[in-house]
């Protein structure tokens, strides 16, 4: 869940830090407080599209930083954490971004710099926040399918992507066809450049560590005086009289004739002897090596030329020696599959008839899952939609498979579904698109109604309604405001509102504000109390002037919500 959130110079915000708890958190106050500006940082902190105009007037920079503690190890954030090389630790994870005044975006995880694309993958598996904008998406298509597949995603997730390794196969497969089958004169031009490369490559009769083993010899040769004379300066230090192996043989001798005396010496004699004998041959090895050291100008000269002819090729083909030749071995197979494409052509043809059945049965297998799937959500949301006094809609998932009969079915990468989810708000009227039918306050209870199944299967820590419930009111507004506390259930809930229904079912209450200091407005949060709480709600029923009776109504107001909370905890 979120539990802290950091802004600063960020529109009329000149600084703040929340604190935020588990259950359902409501912030209410005046229009243009800064309700909407909180949750828009919060967006911006999620990867949302930010802009200069954010930035507080006179300042050089907006900042956002939210911390949120994960409950469970087995979070999918710790997937993607490992994906980016970020380190989790106690289940933290801080998201910090800064919009500068020129323009510039600077994100982080964890206090490592990130792409703003990677900071949205953390936000959206962190924050799930909805507004009446954001409802919008509901409304696409496009979406819906992966709603169905989170709603049952332990059984299909895995057949899921069983068909997408399948999927992504066959297209790579039918991918290869249409280049060696389209456009001959592309081919063509594609063979003469892949010929050019090939004899380049080969008439440099390349060896494999061939290179390494050049820059070594060149290394010896460049260094030629330093090696000979280093080679000559420890021979003599240890051979001829009065030398480092005389004194030894000395060391050793007198070791030797004290040892039946001492056993202390006696070891050390026998360590000594070995040693000698080991130094001994080693200046051997010295004297030997120096001998076959010969210095030839012109084989320095021959291995330059080999290795910028080497570079050279580099440059076109590879890093390493071994890297131009594995290209090598790939354009010789490219040249036998253009030089043979008919047989090719056959056998991928082949290929893509195999591949594509088994494909096809695993498309089988995905629209089966989900055809069981769409059947309990079906079931589920009609329950959800009569908490939310829309006992009279009807709910179906439409399935537009479309199997061609006698030729291949089109397959997509989420097999050959297409889903979408349709609704009748009224008895005897047909199942329409969503939204062909759905008005406002009805989008809104149908959202809630999925939001609160969904929350379930999502793992999202934190969900925000951003004035979700405008346009109702009554027991329809008392209906939303259970709704919304059962979602907090699932989920860490903060939830902007104008309705003291959902205001009074709030665990924790803030209250935001607008001051004016030295001419500049500025936002301020503030945690209410219970008596503070009361007044609070009594100003929002009445929506002018605290009166007695509405302080009365809001204090039975949170008893009825507090029962509630028991009852349904």
């Amino acid at each position: 869940m979120l539990t802290e959130l950091s802004i600063q110079d960020f529109a009329i915000i000149n600084k703040i830090s929340i604190t935020f708890n588990e259950g359902l958190t409501v912030l209410t106050g005046e229009t243009g407080a800064g309700k909407s500006i909180i949750i828009d940082a919060v967006q911006l902190l999620a990867g949302g599209r930010g802009s200069v105009e954010y930035v507080r007037h006179g300042a050089n920079k907006a900042q956002m930083e939210g911390l949120f503690i994960l409950d469970t190890n087995k979070h999918q954030i710790y997937e993607t954490a490992n994906q980016y090389g970020i380190e989790v630790q106690d289940g933290m994870v801080v998201l910090h971004r800064t919009i500068t005044s020129g323009g510039k975006s600077i994100c982080r995880v964890n206090g490592k710099l990130v792409t703003l694309a990677i900071l949205k993958e953390f936000g959206k598996q962190l924050i799930d926040v909805h507004s009446q904008h954001e409802t919008q998406s509901l409304l696409d298509p496009d979406n819906h399918i992966q709603l169905l597949d989170l709603y049952d995603k332990e059984r299909i997730a895995n057949a899921k992507q069983e068909y997408v390794h399948l999927y992504e196969k066959l297209t790579a497969l039918q991918k290869r066809y249409r280049e060696l089958s389209e456009n001959e004169q592309e081919i063509s031009q594609r063979l003469d450049l892949l010929n050019f490369q090939h004899n380049e490559i080969e008439q440099a009769n390349l060896v494999p560590n061939e290179d390494d083993e050049l820059e070594e010899e060149r290394s010896q040769l460049a260094n030629f005086e330093r090696i000979y004379n280093g080679l000559q300066d420890a021979y003599y230090a240890l051979y001829g009289e009065q030398k480092g192996l005389e004194w030894l043989n000395m060391a050793n001798q007198s070791l030797q004739n004290s040892k039946e005396y001492d056993s202390f010496l006696n070891e050390k004699a026998e360590k000594m002897s070995n040693h000698y004998f080991l130094i001994e041959e080693l200046m051997y090895e010295l004297r030997s090596y120096a001998d076959t050291l010969e210095y030839d100008p012109q084989r320095l000269n021959e291995i330059e030329s080999r290795l910028n002819e080497i570079s050279r090729l580099k440059k076109k083909y590879g890093s390493t020696v071994n890297e131009i030749l594995e290209y090598l071995g790939k354009i010789e197979e490219e040249i036998e599959q253009i030089t043979d494409k008919d047989s090719h052509l056959t056998n991928l043809d082949e290929q893509i008839k195999e591949t594509y059945e088994d494909t096809y049965l695993e498309a089988k297998q995905l629209h089966d899952l989900r055809e069981k799937a769409a059947q309990a959500l079906t079931k589920n949301i009609h329950q959800e939609l009569k908490d939310l006094y829309l006992e009279k809609t009807s709910f179906s998932v439409s399935f537009d498979t479309k199997i061609n009969q006698g030729e291949r079915t089109n397959l997509h990468h989420n097999g050959f579904d297409y889903i979408q989810f349709q609704i009748a708000t009224n008895p005897g009227e047909p199942l329409k698109p969503l939204h062909k039918v759905a008005s406002g306050g009805e989008l809104s209870r149908i959202m809630l109604a999925l939001k609160e199944i969904f929350a379930r299967h999502q793992g999202i820590t934190s969900v925000i309604f951003d004035e979700v419930d405008t346009g109702v009111s009554g027991r329809v507004a008392q209906a939303i405001a259970e709704k919304i506390q059962q979602i907090s259930g699932q989920s860490q809930v903060l939830c902007i509102t104008h309705l003291p229904q959902v205001a009074a079912m709030a665990d924790t209450h803030k209250l935001i504000q607008k001051q004016a200091k030295n001419n500049r407005s500025s936002t301020v949060v503030k945690e209410l109390s219970k008596s503070e709480k009361i007044d609070e709600l009594g100003r929002m029923i009445t929506g002018a002037k605290l009166t007695d009776t509405a302080k009365d109504h809001a204090t039975e107001m949170l008893e009825l919500a507090d029962n509630y909370k028991k009852n349904h905890g």
